[in-house]
């Protein structure tokens, strides 16, 4: 039996997420007591009281997610001491943070300050309104790379996220994003606008690449216990010399998820854990890889469901 823990990504999160698990966990509260005292506010109050408009903006959901998907492994661990260590981990894009905390490679104090610092940078990288990003359903990684290229005469928009089959999310300039949407539903494809801030994973991240990489600089990144498969390259990663270089090219660079999925699926893991806010990764693991199985666990009658998912 081989398992993989997955991480969920922003937009995930939602006021009150995992509120039952800080209620009856003392592990769980411990973490976002610690996390409110790295970022110096109460980050916990936003996340278990809201409002959902100040909790959705991109510097408080990275790290409110980050903070919420520790709690919930640390009150896994706490429910049960002999956890076995997962063959591997990832994360879709944000998620990576978490995904790297679990593994040891950096400590919650300093995820949750990158990933303001990140949240900030990627928001303040493109002017409100001049960037955006859509769902491309139902057409191929190919066909939708060359739909971007056509688009490019209106302005920059590339594949930003390999989310599963048929699933593609593309990011760029509004302009050029509105016209790959329509050269989509030409092809017998469909195109959905996204609820985002910014247009995440694409070359108008550059600033906010830079931004990460100055912050990066001063990190110390400890030994891997376990390898975290990376979103650029969607390979598996157990050197911690190459973590800052992959979280650095993965602010502009696309997420593979679909292919990360099926590399884990290539190395043999048959269960997953999805920890933290949601269910989105376990929907697009059974469109990627049905054969992994999924358990998503997000409060506390899920954390009560480990024990006999693992055992098969």
């Amino acid at each position: 039996m081989t398992i993989a823990w997955f991480f969920p990504g922003q937009g995930s999160q939602s006021v009150g997420m995992a509120k039952d698990v800080l209620e009856s966990s003392a592990a769980a509260r411990a973490v976002f007591d610690q996390v409110d005292g790295a970022l110096g506010e109460p980050l916990s109050a936003l996340v278990l009281e809201g409002p959902e408009a100040d909790l959705i903006l991109t510097a408080n959901a990275q790290p409110a997610i980050v903070a919420t998907s520790c709690a919930i492994l640390a009150a896994i661990k706490e429910r049960y001491p002999a956890l076995p260590a997962p063959s591997f981990a990832a994360g879709h894009s944000l998620g990576e943070y978490s995904a790297l905390v679990a593994a040891g490679a950096l400590t919650l104090t300093d995820a949750v300050r990158l990933v303001r610092a990140r949240g900030q940078a990627m928001q303040d990288a493109v002017p409100a309104g001049e960037g955006a990003m859509a769902a491309i359903m139902g057409l191929s990684p190919d066909q939708v790379r060359a739909l971007c290229k056509e688009a490019s005469s209106a302005g920059l928009v590339s594949p930003a996220n390999f989310n599963a089959p048929g699933q593609v999310v593309i990011a760029g300039e509004t302009a050029a994003v509105d016209r790959a949407r329509d050269l989509a539903a030409e092809n017998k494809g469909k195109g959905v606008a996204l609820k985002v801030s910014a247009p995440f994973h694409c070359a108008l991240m550059a600033p906010a690449a830079r931004a990460l990489e100055a912050r990066l600089h001063d990190v110390p990144i400890a030994s891997l216990a376990f390898p975290v498969v990376a979103n650029v390259d969607a390979q598996p990663n157990a050197d911690a010399s190459r973590v800052k270089d992959l979280l650095v090219r993965q602010v502009d660079g696309a997420v593979l998820w679909e292919d990360s999925v099926r590399a884990m699926q290539e190395r043999g893991v048959t269960l997953a854990l999805e920890i933290g806010p949601g269910k989105v990764l376990a929907g697009l693991t059974k469109r990627i890889a049905k054969e992994i199985k999924v358990l998503s666990v997000n409060d506390r009658a899920a954390i009560d469901q480990v024990g006999s998912f693992l055992d098969g």
